[in-house]
């Protein structure tokens, strides 16, 4: 046996716990509660997905048009770019943030509005083609789960934009604080969220809607 295995502790001097209470990690324990919200919302997703798989079928159609017939991908295709790019460049503003860039912040996140902006124009001109040609949500079970979730993922464009909007007004006025900083961490985390589920919106409703 070894002289450090056979050395003895003594329980009176041994500090077994902390005995100050050091506090919370503020930012950690918001962006663990953020995490929740999100775990949530993708249930949501999962719901609608399932929705659609089974509406999708022929017999749900209701005598009106397949996703084949009406789906657009040049304009899936330009939301994808707009919307992974804008994921992109808020990317770098959060390298800014490390290196306590205050205008490299900004400015990330203003380009990545902008083009989050670009996305809900783009979205918004796709579904006004759709309601052009007489495709409603109340024709059949499918469309209606279809605008569904386009629908329910563009709200969540939204809410970034406006989100990014009041952040790039909070990191002027005030700085790196704490505050601002969860607060930037969690918008990120929706950020590249909104960007994940896009590319299942993308795969199960546009192209295998193409491909149907």
């Amino acid at each position: 046996m070894s002289a450090s295995a056979a050395q003895k502790v003594d329980p009176a001097h041994a500090t077994l716990w902390a005995r100050h209470y050091a506090g919370h990690d503020m930012i950690g324990t918001r962006t663990f509660g953020f995490w929740l919200y999100m775990l949530t919302d993708a249930m949501v997703y999962a719901a609608l997905f399932a929705t659609l798989g089974v509406l999708s079928h022929v017999v749900n159609l209701a005598g009106g048009p397949s996703s084949s017939a009406f789906i657009n991908p040049v304009y899936a295709y330009g939301q994808t770019i707009t919307l992974f790019l804008s994921v992109l460049i808020y990317g770098y503003s959060m390298v800014a943030l490390k290196n306590g860039n205050r205008g490299g912040v900004i400015g990330g996140m203003f380009v990545a509005m902008l083009l989050g902006v670009v996305y809900l124009v783009i979205s918004g001109i796709d579904i006004g083609n759709m309601f052009a040609h007489g495709i409603f949500p109340q024709v059949s079970g499918f469309l209606s789960i279809f605008f569904t979730i386009i629908i329910y993922h563009a709200l969540h464009i939204i809410v970034g934009v406006v989100w990014m909007l009041v952040m790039m007004v909070q990191v002027a006025r005030e700085g790196f604080s704490v505050n601002v900083v969860y607060r930037l961490i969690n918008l990120r985390l929706f950020w590249h969220f909104q960007a994940v589920i896009w590319v299942f919106v993308f795969a199960f409703v546009y192209l295998q809607g193409i491909v149907a």
